[in-house]
């Protein structure tokens, strides 16, 4: 069995102020810092083999700071960067609905795409990493599409707001994923 945990990036500036990223490279603030080092320290009782992360250097530093815990090497693959949300980038909320009060965004990755690119790394890694115990920090449209895709759309994209720093297990047996829980953050002292 092959068993990952979808770890959410830790909070960023862009986060605090409710404006969505994207494939904008935003780093850490030091609230995103300290629940990166949180869920290292959660992450570190158990046993774990590699680390793949996003480009984006939100994630990297998850997991570079998580690594630190659990001393395990880190590879990035590009499949797991976030959703291109196009012309949205940048913009809140009442922003993006007072612009775009359809959703619609102009040049976002089309969600299809995005499914299709992430699936295609959960297959890498599975792969490259059978049987293996594998932490991916990615983004929260990332996880989210994984978890809607996995689920038959029960929990996920469009339902699911996951919260930064979140933790999300799946596994793959038998040839099916499985999701085995999703948004836990107990591990953070703080919201």
């Amino acid at each position: 069995m092959t068993t990952i945990c979808l770890v959410r990036h830790g909070e960023t500036d862009w986060n605090a102020l409710g404006m969505i990223q994207g494939k904008t490279d935003i780093p850490l603030n030091q609230k995103g810092i300290k629940q990166a080092k949180e869920c290292g320290v959660f992450l570190k009782s158990d046993t774990w083999d590699v680390i793949v992360t996003s480009p984006l250097t939100r994630a990297k530093q998850t997991a570079e700071i998580i690594s630190s815990f659990i001393d395990k090497p880190t590879f990035e693959m590009a499949e797991f960067i976030e959703r291109d949300y196009g012309d949205a980038e940048g913009m809140t909320a009442e922003e993006r609905m007072k612009t775009f009060p359809d959703k619609k965004y102009p040049n976002q990755e089309e969600r299809t795409s995005l499914t299709k690119r992430i699936m295609s790394g959960l297959k890498q890694i599975k792969q490259k990493w059978e049987g293996k115990r594998v932490i991916v920090v990615a983004h929260g449209a990332v996880i989210n599409a994984i978890l809607a895709e996995i689920s038959n759309e029960e929990i996920g994209s469009s339902i699911t707001r996951l919260r930064n720093a979140c933790l999300n297990h799946i596994e793959h047996a038998d040839e099916t994923w499985n999701v085995v829980d999703f948004n836990i953050v107990s591990h953070l002292t703080e919201g």
